[in-house]
Parts: structure tokens; C-alpha cells; sequence
């Protein structure tokens, strides 16, 4: 047999510069997976978080933040991130950054050239975000039930407003900053040790976050309340 006659398959020599196709990539079954509540506010954070030092403008995080609530998968949530050095840290697979805001669906709060008004007798949920863009927010927790100990708002006003007011025998918390503006937490404890707990996160681009409480309001029979919301 003459092997030099025989058809000779192409060779593509590692030094020839030819490039050799590559597979098209499989989607990761983690791409696909259904995004949560928790999942989305995680990667909120760390959006906020880039805006405040810089990495990001305001232009480009109201952008990044209106993609992360229309997100529909994990693949999708990622790519916002993945410029910025938290990507490199995020896990995918658990919950918010830092543990501090406790599971369960979140309520949001968005005035974009307008208000928003949260108050009255309404069932506050574990988790609000307020969003303020040449607007603004009001949030009144001074009739509201309290349905768990530990409620969380975060607050984010650029060139806007983000006011919460709460009852003055609750505890209230937060930490926060501003870039030409204004965030402002008066802290309160309260003497009852089963009272809520109310934690403001924020930041503000040339505009104001402030929480206090609302002289004259309090939450009645506050032990009774609670001791039937966890015992049922």
C-alpha cells in the first residue's frame, strides 16, 4: 500500500496561526436558575456600594438597578456586577451581602421625578427599598404592623428625598453616607425588649436620607403585639 497516496486529513500546527473552533459554551445550570428577592437586593448592595465609591455614576446605577428588578435569572443578575471587584467574591448561591437583611420578599418604594407614600395601617414586610431620583419618599411606620422584630429599609435618594419616620418606643438604627448630601439616623433604644427593630442603610448623591421618630407616636401594647405575631 502506497501511504503517500492515501488523503491526508488538515492539520492545523500549533505555530501555523490558524485557529482552531472553539466549542460554543453550555449555559451553567447556576445561569439559569431562577433569581429570588434575596438574590436581587444582594446584588443591589453591591451596585450601591459602587456608587459610593466612585466606580459608578448615577446614570449608569439607576441603569444597572432597573436591569437587577426586571432580572429574571442569575445569568442575567451576574454580567451587572462583573466589572466590579465584588464579582470576584459574590457567591452566587447564598443570600444578601453580610447577612444583615433578613430573608423574605421586599417592597419597593420608587419616585423618579415624583413621590412615593408609604403610611397609614399597613403590614410592614422584613425588607423595604426606597429609591429617590429628583423625588421623593415618605415612609411612615407610625400606625403600622409590625409583623417581625427586625425590618430593614434601604435608602438610596439621588437628588431626591427619602424621609422614614417611626414610633418613638421602637429601636432605631442605621448607617449610611453622603456625596453632597445629607443622611441622617437618630438613633433610638427602646426600653422594651421585644420592641422592633428598624434599620435605615443608605446613601445620598446631592440629596437626603433622614429617619426619626415622630414625636407623640408609639406602638400600643407593644409586648402583647409581638408576643402574638411569633407565638401566634
Amino acid at each position: 500500500m502506497d501511504l503517500e497516496k492515501q488523503p491526508q486529513k488538515p492539520a492545523f500546527p500549533a505555530d501555523s496561526g490558524t485557529a482552531v473552533p472553539a466549542a460554543a459554551p453550555v449555559p451553567g445550570a447556576a445561569d439559569t436558575l431562577r433569581a429570588s428577592d434575596a438574590d436581587r437586593d444582594r446584588i443591589a448592595d453591591i451596585l450601591r456600594e459602587a456608587l459610593a465609591e466612585g466606580r459608578l455614576d448615577a446614570e449608569e446605577h439607576s441603569e444597572r438597578i432597573d436591569a437587577v428588578y426586571r432580572a429574571k435569572t442569575m445569568g442575567e443578575l451576574q454580567p451587572l456586577i462583573q466589572d466590579l471587584p465584588a464579582a470576584r467574591t459574590a457567591d452566587r448561591s447564598t443570600g444578601p451581602v453580610g447577612g444583615q437583611v433578613p430573608p423574605g420578599p421586599a417592597e419597593h418604594l420608587v419616585a423618579v421625578f415624583s413621590s412615593s407614600i408609604r403610611k397609614g395601617r399597613w403590614r410592614v414586610g422584613r425588607r423595604t427599598h426606597a429609591f429617590a431620583v429628583f423625588g421623593s419618599v415618605e415612609i411612615d411606620l407610625t400606625e403600622a404592623l409590625f409583623e417581625q422584630r427586625h425590618t430593614v429599609i434601604n435608602a438610596t435618594a439621588i437628588f431626591g428625598n427619602v424621609e422614614v419616620r417611626v414610633p418613638e418606643n421602637i429601636t432605631l438604627r442605621g448607617n449610611g453616607s453622603g456625596i453632597f448630601g445629607n443622611f441622617e439616623v437618630r438613633t433610638l433604644e427602646s426600653v422594651e425588649p421585644d420592641a422592633p427593630v428598624v434599620t435605615v442603610h443608605g446613601y445620598t448623591v446631592f440629596g437626603n436620607v433622614e429617619a426619626k421618630p415622630k414625636r407623640g407616636r408609639r406602638v400600643a401594647d407593644l409586648q402583647d403585639r409581638m408576643r402574638k405575631y411569633f407565638l401566634g
